[in-house]
């Protein structure tokens, strides 16, 4: 990954576009991050020579998101495991482990961020998984496949064939939110669109659904702020 020189160093993610016809610079008001597109064929020499044209642009863009843009978690960081503010502590034995208002998180500390978060994805699939199978019974249908992703733009989506994505972020959100989010997919089994008779399928299935709905407009940003990786 390139880096930026200077203080602070800012880390690049280059992205080749087959539709790219030239260089773009983006910066994630949601995290932070920036991701500099370029055209398939353009070298990298020229993609940084770009970058160090923009470089008072991106410092001033950096420099003028909140403090709480980006929240790096390691041991002493506070996170929400479904909507409930637990403190990384050091533990011990093989596996991480909720206890009280702790999740205790054994072996390197440098590495605990990354290790939450698989532990968060595991924890996200069955709870996506027996939501998703609760309210597709509910409908009398069945979903084909779920996958977990880290989407941005959308906490969940249903294809025309049956199939489920959730953002595994949603396992910090409180679990009615999840619950919220999986009824809203699987509603869309029975209806592909957001019909009014759509939304009649979720108010069945799902009674009361605004309130979570608004949660995740409110709050929803604030879990993809949290960097679980170095």
């Amino acid at each position: 990954m390139p880096v930026l020189p200077g203080p602070p160093p800012v880390e690049v993610h280059l992205k080749r576009s087959a539709t790219a016809r030239r260089f773009s610079l983006r910066v994630s008001r949601l995290d932070g991050k920036v991701t500099l597109s370029m055209p398939l064929r353009a070298r990298e020499g020229e993609a940084m020579a770009f970058l160090r044209g923009h470089e008072g642009w991106l410092r001033e863009t950096l420099e003028a998101m909140p403090d709480s843009a980006v929240r790096p978690i390691g041991i002493g960081s506070m996170i929400p495991v479904e909507g409930r503010q637990l403190l990384l502590a050091p533990g011990t034995g093989r596996g991480i482990r909720a206890v009280d208002d702790q999740l205790l998180v054994p072996g390197n500390p440098a590495t605990a961020g990354a290790r939450v978060a698989a532990w968060l994805r595991v924890l996200a699939r069955d709870r996506l998984a027996k939501a998703s199978t609760h309210y597709a019974g509910l409908v009398d249908r069945r979903y084909s496949q779920l996958a977990l992703r880290d989407t941005r733009s959308r906490w969940g989506s249903c294809s025309p064939d049956g199939r489920l994505m959730y953002s595994w972020r949603l396992i910090m959100a409180p679990s009615s939110v999840l619950d919220y989010v999986a009824a809203h997919e699987v509603a869309h089994l029975v209806e592909l669109n957001h019909s009014p008779d759509y939304w009649a399928v979720v108010g069945r299935i799902y009674p009361g659904w605004k309130a979570e709905r608004n949660w995740l407009h409110t709050h929803g940003q604030a879990l993809h702020r949290l960097r679980f990786q170095d």
